[in-house]
């Protein structure tokens, strides 16, 4: 191990410091993620029908509509398409949705061609292969422990939990508690 690799108590490398991580995340200006695996578990839900279903946490949700109340903006990137996966965005307020693009890095510039961010501005979090694309060109990657070793390998960070069971919020808590953000936001709660 490296002295810029982080060891967590789970046995998890990191290309990243502690000090490196909470850095980048106070950057970030825009978080993109995948949907299955990072917002779903991975799965894919079919009746005898051949309709599909998929399972969201609340728990994501809460996280990303405090993160976008926060200032960040969230978007998605997913190679399927889903009609439930644009219902889920449109109920978060997310906007930025490019759904059916296995080329990640080019569905990444098509956002970036309307909004104004820098690539070390941008988390994405993703689990498999397709993602590398944009994880390893944005200023923070991050991932789920339910991710293919070669993404966890390539990884600034990876969840406690699995995708499609918090993980998403733990990002997104990560970035707040880095902008200082995250205390006002609970404060809402705890003073209502």
């Amino acid at each position: 191990m490296t002295e810029n690799t982080q060891k967590r108590e789970d046995n998890s490398h990191f290309l990243v410091t502690a000090e490196e991580l909470n850095s980048k995340a106070r950057d970030i200006r825009m978080l993109l993620l995948d949907v299955d695996g990072v917002l779903t578990d991975g799965k894919l839900y079919f009746n005898n029908d051949a309709v599909e279903s998929k399972t969201f946490n609340t728990l994501d949700g809460h996280g990303i509509k405090m993160l976008q109340a926060s200032g960040v903006r969230v978007g998605i990137i997913t190679g399927r398409t889903s009609k439930l996966v644009e219902k889920r965005a449109s109920d978060l307020g997310i906007t930025l949705l490019v759904q059916g693009r296995e080329d990640k890095y080019t569905a990444l510039q098509e956002i970036l061609s309307s909004e104004t961010v820098d690539l070390e501005h941008i988390a994405f979090m993703g689990d498999d292969y397709p993602d590398l694309t944009v994880m390893t060109r944005v200023g923070l990657s991050l991932t789920v422990p339910n991710a293919h070793a070669e993404v966890i390998k390539r990884s600034h960070w990876q969840s406690q939990n699995a995708g499609g069971h918090g993980a998403v919020r733990e990002a997104c808590d990560l970035i707040m508690k880095a902008q200082n953000t995250y205390s006002v936001a609970l404060e809402k709660y705890i003073n209502a």
